[in-house]
C-alpha cells in the first residue's frame, strides 16, 4: 500500500506538538481541546507549544497548512502514477478524524476551496478532449466532486461496515477503487434519460424564476 514520503519537518519537536494537535482536536473539537493535553501528547513543555505556535488558533492553521501539504503530494502522486498504485483514504488516516471534525465545524474552507481549485484544472483539461463542451461549469462539478471525496472521511466507518474491509488495508483500497470506477464509468442514466431529466429541471427552474418575478 502506497502513501506519500514523510515531510522532513516531521522529525521535529514542532511536528510532534502538530501532530498531538491533530490528534486532540480531532477527538475533541476546537474548543475543548487544550494546549496543556497537547503539550502532553507531544512530550513536551507548556512553554515550548507557546513558543513554537504561540496559540491553539495558530496551532490549528498549522495543522491545517500541513494538510494543505499532504493532499498536494497526494495530487502530484496522482497525476505521476495509475489510479491503483496509490490509495488517498489510507494516506489522510492518520488526519481523518481530524479533518471530519474541521469538515463539520465548518473549518476547513481553506482545504476544501484548494480541493476545488485542483479539481477544476482536471475538468478543464478533461474537458479539452470532449467534442462537445458540457452544459455545467467545472467549478460546480469540482465543487460536488470534492464533497463526494471529503465525504469519505466523515463517513469513515459506514463506508468500511458498507465494504466489510477497512479503507487503510489493501484490500480496502482494492473494493473501494473498483467501486468508484464502476460508478465513474457506468453511469446509472442512459443519456436520453439525463436530456429529459435537464430538461424538466430547466423548465422547473425557469417556472420558478418566472413565479418571483
Amino acid at each position: 500500500m502506497t502513501t506519500t514520503a514523510p515531510d522532513p519537518e516531521d522529525l521535529t519537536a514542532r511536528a510532534r506538538i502538530r501532530d498531538a494537535a491533530l490528534r486532540h482536536f480531532g477527538e475533541h473539537g476546537f474548543e475543548r481541546a487544550t494546549i496543556r493535553g497537547i503539550a502532553e501528547t507531544a512530550g513536551v513543555s507548556l512553554g515550548l507549544v507557546r513558543h513554537h505556535f504561540g496559540s491553539k488558533q495558530a496551532l490549528r492553521e498549522a495543522c491545517d497548512e500541513h494538510l494543505m501539504k499532504v493532499m498536494h503530494r497526494l495530487h502530484e502522486e496522482a497525476a505521476s502514477r495509475p489510479l491503483g498504485g496509490l490509495n488517498p483514504v489510507a494516506a489522510m488516516g492518520p488526519y481523518r478524524d481530524y479533518l471530519a471534525r474541521a469538515l463539520t465545524e465548518g473549518s476547513a474552507a481553506p482545504f476544501f476551496d484548494e480541493m476545488v481549485r485542483i479539481g477544476v484544472g482536471w475538468f478543464e483539461e478533461a474537458d479539452r478532449r470532449l467534442p462537445d463542451p458540457p452544459d455545467v461549469d467545472p467549478r460546480a462539478r469540482a465543487t460536488v466532486v470534492a464533497a463526494m471525496a471529503l465525504s469519505f472521511s466523515v463517513l469513515t466507518k459506514h463506508v468500511e461496515r458498507g465494504l466489510g474491509v477497512s479503507l487503510e488495508t489493501a484490500d480496502g483500497q482494492h473494493e473501494l477503487l473498483r467501486a468508484l470506477l464502476y460508478v465513474y464509468s457506468h453511469p446509472l442514466l442512459s443519456p436520453e434519460d439525463a436530456a429529459a431529466i435537464r430538461a424538466a429541471l430547466d423548465h422547473q427552474n425557469l417556472d420558478h424564476r418566472s413565479s418571483h418575478d
